[in-house]
C-alpha cells in the first residue's frame, strides 16, 4: 500500500482532534452532574421546577469560572458547554416545533383589514382548500379571488391592496398577476422578519445550541430547543406576536346586568341541554345563587345549562367589590364562554355604552383549590368601531425586567415622546378607574389609576409574575413584533427524565452491540478479526469526533445509524477477508492474497458499489426527512465515509505490518476454518419455489393492508399523542373508556414499554386553532385520568421538568396538525420513489445491463411489500408501537439500502465470473452465489446481532423502528439470494434473446 506515512499521520491527527473535541463533553458533563447533585441536596420533595431552578443557579454561578486548564489554554464552563456534544431532543429532552407564519394574516394586514366581500370570501375558500392541498396559501387565495371576482374587481382596487401604505408598489393600473408578484415579495419580507424576530427571542432564552431554520418558502420555521424544561414558557415565547396595547376597562359593576341577561339568553339557547350540577369555581365557598341572595343547597341539581354553568361572575354589591375582573372560568371552558359571548343573539343584549366591548382573558391561569385544573380571569375591554387601541406598542422605546417596591418581578417600559403624551392623556382621563396592559390579546395587568403619569414610564406587573416571565416579556418587546401570528402546527416535547432514560438505554445497547461484534469478528477471523476490531474502534472515535467538531446533533435514530454503520464497517472487512481467504485457497502467498483482497478487482469494487447505494438512500433521507430522521441520515452517511476509510486503510496498515514481520495470518480460527468451504448450492433451480413463497407472503400482506390497513402515526394522519407514566400498572382498554367522556370519542390507548406507561393518541380538537387549544386538550386528558392519578396536581402532570420515577405525568407528547401531516406523508412518498429511481439508475450505470437494475429494484419492492405486510398483520398484537410514520419510512429506506448492499456484492461477483463468458449460465450464477454465501451470512448475522441488542435493550421509542430493520435485514438477505438474482437471470435471458 502506497502513502502509508500520510495515512498514519492523518489517522493520528484526526484521532487526536476527535479526543480533544470529545474531552469538552466529558468535562461539561462533570460540571452538569455536580449541578444536579447540588439541586437534589437543596430540593427535598423532588419538585421538577425547583430542581431546574437550583440546577440553573449552580450553572450560572460557575459560568465564568475556570473548569478546564490544558496548559496552553484555559476554559470556563460557558466555553466548554458551547463545544460539548450536541444532543437531540430524544436524548436531552426539550421541544422541537414547526411554526406556521400566517400568510392569511399578512394579506389581511396588507389590505388594511379590507371588508371587500370578494376578498373575504376568497380568503375563506383558501382556508378550506388548504386543508387538502399542497399549494401555498397565496396561490390558493389568488385562484379563488380570480374565480370569484369574474374580472369585476381587481386586487389593486383601493378597497383591497390599493391602499395608501402600498401606493408606491401597487396602483390601480396593475394587473392581478403583477399585484400577486408584489404580494409574494411582501410575504417573503414578512416571513424573513418573523424568522429574525424569533431568532432574537431564542438567542436570549438561554438554552445551549438552539436550532432555528426556515423550511423552504412555505412560511414555516423549525425551532429546536434541546434541554428546554419549561415547555409552557417556550410555547408562549415562540407564539407571542408581541402586539402591545393599552386599553380602558369596564368594571364588573358596568357589565353585570348584561351578564345576567346573557345568562338567561344562553339558557334559552341551550334549553335542550341538561346538567346534573351547577359548575362553580372550586376556590369559592358561595354559589351563584348565594351571590344573588338566595339560600340553596350546594348540591342542588340544576335542570338547565346556562352561561354561569361555565363561568363564575364577580358581582359588585358594594363599592369595595368593584374590580376590573368580571368573571372566572376553568381553562377548558374558555372556548365555550367565548362562543357564547360572541353569539349574535347574546351581543344584541348589550346596551349602547357596551356596544363595542370585547372580552379578553388573563395571561395566566391559576390552579384550582382541589388541584383538578386551572381557573382564568375574564376582563371587559372598552373597544371601538375600528378596534383600535388608544396606545399601541410602537411607542415603547425600551423594556427590561425589573422589581417593584414589593420586590416583585415586573417589566419596566419607557415610552417615546408620542407615547408619553398619549399615556399622560389616558391616565388623566381615567383617574380612579382601571386601564389594561394587553399583550397579544391577553391581559397582563389592569391597575387602578391613582394619578396622572406624565413621565412616559409604566409597568407590566401580573399578580404572580415570575422573573422568567418578566424576562420573556421584555425580550419579545425588544426583539420586535411578529408581522403575523406564528401558529405551532407541529410539536414534539420530550421530558428530561425520558431523555435521560433514552441515553441510559442507548449506552447499554450500544455497548452490548459493540461487544457482540468484536467477539464475533475475533471468533471468526482470529488475529485478522482483532485488526478489524481496532479499525472499528477508530471508526467510532472518528464518527463521534466529527459530530462534536461540526456541532451535528446526535439523536436516538442517529445512534441507530451509527450502530448500523458498525455492521457495514464489519461488512467491508468481511468482503476483504473472504477474498483473501479465496486467494490463499488458490495457492497464492499471504502477501499476494492480501494485495488481491484489497485491490479494486478484488474486494474494493463490491465495497464501493455497495456503500454508494446505501449512501444514496441516506442522501434521499436527509433531503426529505426532518428532525431525528435527518440525524439518522447524517450519521449513516458519515458512518459510511469513515467506515470505508478505516476498513480499507487502517485494517490494511495492521495486516501489512503483520505480513512484513512474517506473522501467520490464516484469516480464521480453529472453530471457523471449515465454515462455508466448498459450498456448491444450485440456487436457480429453487427459484420457482422461491417465487411461490415470496408471492404468498406478498399476497398475504396485501390482503391485510387492504382489509386491516396500516396503523398510521400521528405525523401521517394528524392528532396528538401523549406518553403518560403512572405509579401503578395500567389496563389500556379501561383508560380508553375513561377518556371517552373527556374527548367525546375513545382515544387509541396502548401500553408503551413498561406496564405503567401508556401511549394515548387522540384527534380531539386537532382541527381547532388557537394558543389555548393545546392547554384545553391537555386539561381534558388530566381530568379524564383523574381517577388513576389521585392527588397529582395539574402542574406536576404537565410535561417538562424532571419527573419522579413512578410519578403520574406526561413524559412526552407530539402534536401534528392535519395540513402538515399531509405534507409529511407526501414527502415520505417522494423519498421512497426517489431512492428507487436513483438506485435503479446507479445500478444501470455500473452494470450496463437493464436486467441487473430490474433484479435489484424487484427485490427492493419485494422487501418493502413484505415489511409493510408484516406491520399490517401484527400491529394489533405486538407489545410495542408499529406505526407507519417518518421513522418507519427511514427504516424502509435503510432496508432498501441494506438489501441493495447485499445484492450489489452478489451482482459484482456474477459480473466478475461472467467477464470471460459470452452468456450468463445458471451454473455460473450458482457458483457466484455460493462463493459469496459466507460473506452474506456473516454480514447479516453481525448486523442482526447489533440490531437485536438495540431492540431488546434500547429505548421504547425506537423498538418499532428497529423491528422494521430486523425484518428488513432477514428479508433483504433472502431476497438478494432468491429474488434479485433469479429475476436478474430470467430478465437477462429475455434480454439476450431480444
Amino acid at each position: 500500500m502506497q502513502n502509508k506515512g500520510l495515512i498514519k499521520l492523518f489517522a493520528v491527527l484526526f484521532g487526536l482532534v476527535s479526543l480533544y473535541q470529545l474531552s469538552f463533553t466529558f468535562f461539561a458533563n462533570k460540571v452538569e452532574d455536580s449541578a444536579k447533585e447540588y439541586s437534589k441536596e437543596n430540593v427535598k420533595d423532588n419538585n421538577g421546577r425547583e430542581l431546574a431552578r437550583y440546577e440553573r443557579k449552580y450553572l450560572d454561578s460557575v459560568a465564568n469560572k475556570e473548569v478546564l486548564n490544558l496548559g496552553v489554554a484555559k476554559y470556563t464552563y460557558d466555553d466548554i458547554r458551547e463545544k460539548e456534544m450536541n444532543l437531540g431532543l430524544d436524548l436531552k429532552g426539550g421541544i422541537n416545533a414547526i411554526l406556521q407564519v400566517s400568510v392569511k394574516d399578512i394579506l389581511i394586514g396588507l389590505s388594511n383589514n379590507s371588508k371587500n366581500t370578494v376578498f373575504i370570501e376568497a380568503l375563506a375558500k383558501a382556508d378550506e382548500a388548504q386543508k387538502d392541498s399542497q399549494e401555498n396559501y397565496l396561490d390558493l387565495f389568488y385562484n379563488n379571488f380570480v374565480e370569484l371576482s369574474a374580472n369585476n374587481v381587481k386586487l389593486s382596487d383601493p378597497s383591497i391592496f390599493g391602499t395608501k401604505s402600498l401606493r408606491d408598489k401597487i396602483d390601480f393600473n396593475k394587473t392581478n398577476e403583477q399585484v400577486k408578484s408584489t404580494l409574494q415579495e411582501e410575504i417573503n419580507t414578512s416571513i424573513n422578519t418573523a424568522f429574525e424576530v424569533l431568532r432574537s427571542r431564542i438567542d436570549k432564552f438561554g438554552v445551549v445550541q438552539p436550532n432555528i431554520q426556515r423550511i423552504g418558502t412555505s412560511g414555516r420555521i423549525q425551532v429546536e430547543l434541546p434541554g428546554a424544561k419549561d415547555i409552557d414558557r417556550v410555547k408562549k415565547l415562540l407564539q407571542s406576536t408581541a402586539e402591545l396595547q393599552f386599553w380602558e376597562v369596564f368594571t364588573n359593576a358596568d357589565v353585570q346586568n348584561f351578564l345576567f341577561a346573557a345568562n338567561a339568553k344562553v339558557a334559552e339557547l341551550l334549553k335542550d341541554d341538561s346538567t346534573t350540577e351547577v359548575a362553580k369555581d372550586s376556590t369559592k365557598a358561595d354559589s351563584i345563587d348565594d351571590l344573588l341572595g338566595e339560600s340553596t343547597d350546594s348540591t342542588k341539581v340544576a335542570t338547565q345549562k346556562n352561561l354561569f354553568t361555565y363561568m363564575y361572575p364577580f358581582v359588585a354589591q358594594s363599592q369595595q367589590q368593584i374590580s376590573p375582573l368580571i368573571a372566572q372560568a376553568r381553562v377548558q371552558d374558555t372556548a365555550k364562554v367565548n362562543s357564547f359571548l360572541t353569539n349574535k343573539e347574546v351581543r344584541a343584549l348589550l346596551p349602547a355604552n357596551l356596544k363595542y366591548v370585547k372580552f379578553l382573558w388573563d395571561y395566566k391561569a391559576q390552579p384550582t383549590a382541589d388541584g383538578t385544573g386551572e381557573n382564568i380571569n375574564l376582563y371587559a375591554i372598552k373597544s371601538n368601531r375600528k378596534d383600535k387601541a388608544p396606545i399601541d406598542g410602537d411607542v415603547i422605546a425600551d423594556a427590561k425586567q425589573d422589581y417593584n417596591e414589593l420586590s416583585k418581578p415586573v417589566v419596566s417600559m419607557a415610552m417615546n415622546g408620542v407615547g408619553t403624551k398619549k399615556w399622560a392623556k389616558m391616565t388623566s382621563e381615567n383617574v380612579g378607574k382601571f386601564v389594561a396592559v394587553v399583550l397579544d390579546d391577553y391581559v397582563y395587568t389592569a391597575p387602578s389609576v391613582n394619578q396622572v403619569i406624565s413621565g412616559g414610564q409604566t409597568q407590566i406587573s401580573g399578580g404572580n409574575m415570575t422573573v422568567e416571565e418578566a424576562q420573556d416579556i421584555s425580550t419579545v418587546l425588544k426583539a420586535g413584533k411578529l408581522p403575523a401570528p406564528a401558529r405551532m402546527i407541529q410539536a414534539q416535547v420530550v421530558g428530561p427524565s425520558l431523555g435521560q432514560e433514552s441515553i441510559n438505554a442507548s449506552m447499554w445497547s450500544f455497548g452490548l452491540a459493540i461487544l457482540l461484534v468484536l467477539a464475533w469478528m475475533f471468533l471468526y477471523y482470529g488475529k485478522a478479526g482483532l485488526y478489524a476490531n481496532i479499525a472499528l474502534a477508530v471508526n467510532i472515535l472518528f464518527i463521534f469526533g466529527w459530530l462534536v467538531s461540526f456541532n451535528a446533533v446526535l439523536t436516538l435514530p442517529g445512534i441507530a445509524g451509527i450502530i448500523l454503520t458498525i455492521g457495514m464497517s464489519v461488512d467491508a472487512n468481511v468482503i476483504i477477508f473472504e477474498r483473501i481467504k479465496e486467494a490463499l485457497r488458490g495457492g497464492k502467498s499471504l502477501g499476494e492474497a492480501v494485495n488481491e483482497g484489497f485491490s479494486f478487482k478484488g474486494a474494493l469494487s463490491a465495497i464501493i458499489d455497495a456503500n454508494i447505494t446505501t449512501f444514496l438512500t441516506g442522501v434521499i433521507l436527509f433531503v426529505f426527512g426532518t428532525g431525528p430522521i435527518k440525524g439518522f441520515a447524517y450519521t449513516l452517511m458519515l458512518g459510511i465515509a469513515t467506515s470505508l476509510f478505516t476498513a480499507i486503510f487502517i485494517t490494511r496498515l495492521f495486516i501489512d505490518r503483520a505480513v512484513n514481520r512474517g506473522t501467520k495470518l490464516p484469516f480464521n480460527t480453529n472453530i471457523s476454518k471449515n465454515w462455508f468451504n466448498n459450498i456448491n448450492i444450485e440456487f436457480l433451480k429453487k427459484r420457482k419455489l422461491a417465487y411461490i413463497i415470496s408471492g404468498f407472503f406478498i399476497l398475504a400482506g396485501l390482503i391485510s393492508i387492504f382489509t386491516l390497513g396500516l396503523k398510521q402515526g400521528v405525523d401521517f394522519k394528524g392528532g396528538r399523542s401523549y406518553i403518560v407514566r403512572f405509579d401503578q400498572p395500567m389496563k389500556a382498554n379501561e383508560v380508553a373508556s375513561s377518556l371517552k367522556g373527556a374527548f367525546g370519542t375513545a382515544p387509541e390507548v396502548k401500553t408503551y414499554g413498561p406496564s405503567n406507561q401508556l401511549k394515548i393518541t387522540t384527534a380531539f380538537k386537532i382541527e381547532e386553532e388557537g394558543r389555548e387549544v393545546d392547554d384545553q386538550v391537555q386539561t381534558a386528558l388530566y381530568n379524564g385520568l383523574k381517577s388513576y392519578i389521585g392527588t397529582t396536581s395539574y402542574e406536576d402532570f404537565k410535561p417538562g421538568f424532571e419527573k419522579a420515577e413512578n410519578s403520574n405525568a406526561i413524559m412526552s407528547y407530539m402534536k401534528v396538525e392535519p395540513t402538515i401531516a399531509d405534507d409529511i406523508k407526501q414527502a415520505a412518498l417522494w423519498a421512497v420513489l426517489g431512492s428507487l429511481i436513483v438506485v435503479f439508475l446507479y445500478i444501470l450505470l455500473r452494470f450496463r445491463k437493464m436486467s441487473y437494475s430490474i433484479g435489484a429494484v424487484a427485490a427492493v419492492f419485494h422487501d418493502v411489500l413484505v415489511v409493510l405486510g408484516v406491520f399490517s398483520i401484527f400491529y394489533k398484537v405486538m407489545p410495542f408501537d408499529m406505526e407507519i410514520g417518518q421513522s418507519f419510512i427511514a427504516a424502509i429506506l435503510t432496508v432498501v439500502g441494506y438489501s441493495l448492499n447485499d445484492t450489489v456484492v452478489i451482482f459484482d461477483r456474477i459480473r466478475e465470473y461472467a467477464a470471460n463468458s459470452n452468456t450468463l449460465t445458471a451454473g455460473l450464477v450458482d457458483k457466484a452465489l455460493s462463493s459469496t454465501l459466507g460473506r452474506t451470512i456473516n454480514t447479516s448475522l453481525t448486523t442482526l446481532l447489533v440490531m437485536l441488542a438495540i431492540f431488546f435493550f434500547g429505548g421504547d421509542s425506537i423498538k418499532g423502528f428497529m423491528f422494521a430493520l430486523i425484518v428488513g435485514v432477514v428479508v433483504g438477505t433472502y431476497s438478494s439470494l432468491f429474488v434479485a438474482t433469479p429475476i436478474m437471470f430470467d430478465a437477462s435471458k429475455k434480454e439476450d434473446k431480444k
